[in-house]
């Protein structure tokens, strides 16, 4: 079925998710003069994500526009208008002729949404998962509209970070992909394609990177090392300190912010729970067997920056 002709304006987009992630898609959305339907459960999430999107929304016009505060206001008035809060996902939908869901990374929640949403959404709405991990052809699998959907993966934070990944399923049609391709340009961010493979470009990167800066500390380490809280880990260490792989990696390869910095500001929870899947899907693969260390900091709820603890102390 062709995309409808009122769908190259993007007309009305709905988010589904008020997280961090999801706010931060319906801020450039709105901001970008796209009209927004944000849904979550319920009204207090919804709150807390008007703040969140108000307050970048301010830091936005300060840097846009820091000579001139009527341009500023309007500026500001204008996004905040373009966006709308619901608790109702079916009727949200209903008026939409794109949703991107945004929701927790399990597979079989967004199942059930994704097929709950194609029973309210028209023919013609494109539908779009922002998984950083799971597959795409699984998710769309539980809709009747598999040659329109697609994925759409942002980065965290989604106002600063310039990239979106647009990704094709072998059924998402070339319409499609054309179309959410489209809407990354029309957010302001840098589109760049590819197939549905466990992690996508980035992350299918980044995630191996990221476990063998954690196998360093972990290789030679006795048993009785793990029982030791984690910050005197650079006493008891395999082939390097924590502190030296992120000073190594940040003077030595340009990065920002070293391997082990980085799993902190992560979560430390949100690295295993993809690790897992994907030697869930590919046991044989070296590059995704599963970390006794990480699965111990998880499991104390050591989960980085968020818990004020994971590799480091925070």
């Amino acid at each position: 079925m062709r995309l409808a002709a009122t769908t190259r304006r993007f007309s009305t987009i709905t988010v589904v998710g008020a997280g961090l992630m999801g706010s931060g898609i319906a801020q450039v959305a709105a901001q970008n003069g796209h009209d927004v339907n944000l849904v979550d459960q319920t009204d207090e999430l919804l709150q807390g994500a008007d703040r969140r999107i108000r307050s970048s929304l301010e830091r936005v016009a300060k840097k846009t526009f820091p000579d001139d505060v009527t341009k500023a206001k309007d500026f500001l008035e204008k996004s905040t208008s373009r966006l709308n809060y619901s608790t109702n996902a079916l009727s949200a939908a209903a008026q939409s002729n794109l949703v991107i869901e945004a929701i927790v990374e399990n597979m079989e929640t967004k199942q059930k949404l994704f097929q709950d949403l194609d029973s309210a959404a028209p023919k013609h709405t494109v539908f779009a998962s922002n998984t950083s991990s799971l597959s795409i052809s699984r998710i769309a699998s539980a809709t009747q509209r598999k040659d329109r959907f697609g994925g759409l993966h942002f980065f965290n934070p989604v106002p600063v970070m310039k990239l979106v990944e647009v990704v094709r399923t072998a059924e998402t049609s070339q319409e499609t992909f054309d179309y959410l391709t489209e809407f990354g340009k029309s957010v302001g961010k840098k589109p760049v394609s590819c197939r549905d493979t466990p992690g996508f470009i980035v992350n299918r990167l980044l995630v191996p990177y990221l476990m063998e800066a954690i196998r360093m500390l972990e290789r030679g380490m006795h048993v009785i090392a793990l029982e030791i809280e984690i910050y005197t880990l650079s006493f008891i260490i395999g082939d390097a300190t924590a502190e030296d792989i992120d000073t190594a990696m940040k003077l030595g390869a340009g990065h920002p912010m070293g391997p082990i910095q980085l799993l902190d500001y992560v979560g430390l929870d949100t690295t295993k729970f993809i690790m897992d899947g994907w030697h869930d899907l590919v046991p044989d693969e070296a590059l995704f067997q599963p970390s006794d260390l990480l699965n111990k900091l998880v499991a104390e709820g050591k989960l980085g920056n968020k818990t004020g603890q994971g590799f480091y102390k925070h």
